[in-house]
């Protein structure tokens, strides 16, 4: 089955995501993907889950922080900005410990802890996911398409997403528990009960958004994860690995897409030894891709003579990957 064949029968699908190790060709395969689709008719959103995005570059534009920027018919591309997300964060917690304890002021500790927390190494990640939650809870497109960050990054976002739902499952039962007392001493501890509903108001929320961003990424109906690997052997084995962890979490995977495939016909031309030595080890390395992965290999895209930048190398890209109706 082609990718082609597989927008054909999976009609249902609108959350598409390309991920594997950095470098790959993720982005450049969002941005192909998204061409073809604006090119069937389909109003489509690409967007970068990466803080360090390069959509701005394959575009040529200058998308950044700029929220949903139309690229041409149907084609809109976003790239988060995620500091402006982590303060708008700040803002949010600073507000609401000041509307839960009827403060004006945030004293300097809590401060200082809010500053910390931003700081921690996820937090670009997890507010950009936050943002992506805004964007499609808000609809208006048919397909979007997620440039995802590598693999160990979104892997540690599921994962802390199952452990923070299960905490916060934990929290909600127990505070339910103390329910059963509070009309006991409802009189003598109201001002604290109104306090600790506040809390667990906050903490159903958060468990909400948690739930919405990470059920995106796990929708059997609506999600499909591609692969992008090369014709590598650590590219090879580490993307078998990340599979395996994947579906752990019930991520939908796909298919599979090969990147940077030299042309085998250029092996009966006049070239370098090097480059004929090249072309004989991908051939063996596509030969057990072919084993390992067998029919879910959807797409095997040579490398292209320059960078994919602007339309019409996008283009280009898009009919390596989809054949003739990319145009």
């Amino acid at each position: 089955m082609s990718l082609a064949d597989f927008f054909r029968q999976n009609p249902n699908v609108r959350y598409l995501m390309y991920g594997g190790k950095g470098g790959l060709g993720k982005t450049t395969f969002s941005a192909a993907t998204a061409y073809y689709l604006a090119k069937q008719g389909y109003r489509v959103l690409v967007f970068s889950v990466d803080p360090q995005a390069s959509l701005s570059d394959i575009f040529e534009r200058n998308i950044f922080g700029q929220g949903e920027v139309e690229i041409m018919p149907n084609l809109y591309a976003c790239e988060i900005d995620a500091d402006k997300r982590i303060k708008s964060y700040q803002n949010e917690v600073r507000q609401k410990i000041k509307d839960m304890y009827g403060m004006e002021e945030i004293p300097e500790e809590i401060e200082n802890y809010i500053q910390a927390a931003s700081g921690e190494p996820a937090m670009e990640e997890s507010a950009i996911f936050d943002e992506v939650v805004n964007i499609v809870v808000k609809g208006g497109y048919d397909y979007y398409i997620y440039d995802l960050v590598p693999l160990g990054h979104a892997l540690y976002y599921l994962s802390m997403a199952s452990v923070y739902d299960a905490w916060i499952d934990k929290i909600t039962g127990l505070r339910e528990q103390m329910r059963e007392y509070d009309a006991v001493v409802a009189t003598l501890k109201r001002q604290k009960e109104t306090e600790e509903d506040q809390i667990l108001k906050e903490l159903i929320y958060i468990k909400d958004r948690i739930n919405k961003s990470s059920g995106i990424l796990t929708d059997k109906e609506k999600t499909s994860f591609f692969f992008v690997l090369t014709p590598e052997a650590m590219i090879i084995q580490d993307t078998q690995k990340a599979a395996g962890l994947f579906a752990k979490f019930d991520v939908p995977i796909r298919g599979y897409i090969v990147n940077r495939v030299i042309p085998p016909e250029l092996a009966a031309q006049n070239i370098p030894d090097y480059l004929r030595n090249r072309i004989q080890m991908q051939e063996g390395y596509l030969a057990k891709i072919g084993l390992e992965f067998a029919d879910q290999v959807l797409a095997q895209v040579p490398e292209l003579e320059s960078d994919v930048r602007g339309l019409s190398m996008i283009e280009k890209m898009a009919q390596r990957m989809f054949g003739g109706e990319a145009s």
